[in-house]
């Protein structure tokens, strides 16, 4: 583990699963350009244990994976004449955007785009790979899972996150129901079914409980709170009282790992609630990283964050999303 580990960690708290879980954050995103069947095969390759497709809708209701449905810096939408009308101001969850939304684009037409690297400047090498990968449907990412489960004899699960879905539900394209089926589909309708389920909505949440008895994770931030529930906030939601509540309908919560950092309560708050722990994101870049795990050099240098996710196994998290797998496999499966 040299180069990876440096110093000595305590155990504070034994996670409520036996091994924590590696979860390849929109795929080896670190590696390849994000939500790319490239960066999830790469992933899987490194020993990643989920792969984690963030999904929108298209205009004839197909699951994509794309980490948001304004897709110009992710894909070479800018560069097609053909849809250069299409290009619009929306307001999403409260926030303004401008550019290309998935929910104006048909699958066929989604299908003439490719892929970029969303970090250009923090992941130059990554570019070398833009304009290789369409834009890959939930059906290939839950088709890949299988054929790699069947190939490596590991078992090989999905992570997917909703996204915006009280926006998409209020311009006529429902996530809960379809979500539901197409995993139903492909056979996994069970708590044990390897798949997850992730929202920083409630009532997406809520709904799915009642159709699906697939696991539940809760996202939290930081800061503000549930974009469907105004009046809440992720810190009261992080609150023994509001974990407790999460676990009604959540089997898990997705915090942002600064709310774990620095011996902060929340893990052992959620494991006393019942709740595991999954949280995000930890990535390489100096830039990302926190002081304490930085190295001399501008923000794409790559810092210490073998050490940083030692750390928060040592505070007993059930899981972890990173950008780089390869350096997460090896913390799962030697983590002192």
């Amino acid at each position: 583990m040299a180069g990876i580990l440096g110093a000595t960690m305590v155990t504070a708290e034994a996670p409520l699963d036996r091994t924590p879980i590696v979860i390849a954050h929109r795929g080896a995103s670190g590696s390849r350009p994000e939500h790319t069947l490239a960066a999830y095969e790469l992933a899987i390759e490194q020993g990643a244990d989920f792969i984690e497709p963030d999904l929108v809708l298209t205009k004839d209701n197909v699951f994509v994976a794309r980490h948001e449905n304004e897709i110009s810096e992710t894909t070479d939408v800018a560069e097609h004449p053909e849809f250069a009308t299409r290009r619009t101001t929306k307001t999403i969850d409260g926030v303004a955007m401008t550019g290309w939304f998935t929910e104006d684009f048909t699958l066929a037409e989604l299908r003439t785009l490719r892929a970029k690297e969303r970090l250009p400047l923090l992941r130059p090498d990554n570019k070398a790979y833009d304009g290789r990968q369409p834009v890959p449907t939930l059906a290939e990412v839950i088709a890949l899972a299988k054929r790699a489960t069947a190939a490596t004899g590991r078992t090989i699960g999905i992570y997917p996150e909703t996204k915006h879905p009280t926006y998409f539900a209020l311009i006529g394209h429902p996530m809960e129901a379809r979500l539901v089926a197409e995993l139903r589909a492909a056979g996994w309708d069970s708590a044990t079914a390897p798949v997850f389920i992730q929202s920083f909505e409630v009532n997406n949440l809520k709904a799915l409980k009642k159709l699906t008895k697939i696991r539940l994770i809760q996202l939290m931030n930081d800061t503000g709170g549930p974009a469907d529930h105004p009046v809440d906030d992720y810190a009261t939601m992080a609150t023994p009282a509001g974990l407790k509540a999460v676990a009604t309908y959540a089997w898990g919560i997705g915090p942002n790992k600064v709310m774990i950092a620095g011996g902060k309560p929340l893990v052992r708050d959620a494991h006393a609630a019942g709740l595991r722990v999954h949280p995000w994101t930890y990535r390489a870049e100096n830039i990302f990283l926190p002081e304490a795990y930085r190295v001399p050099g501008d923000p794409a240098t790559h810092g210490r964050i073998g050490q940083e996710i030692a750390d928060a196994v040592a505070a007993g998290v059930d899981g972890f999303f990173t950008d780089y797998p390869l350096i997460g496999a090896q913390i799962r499966d030697k983590p002192y």
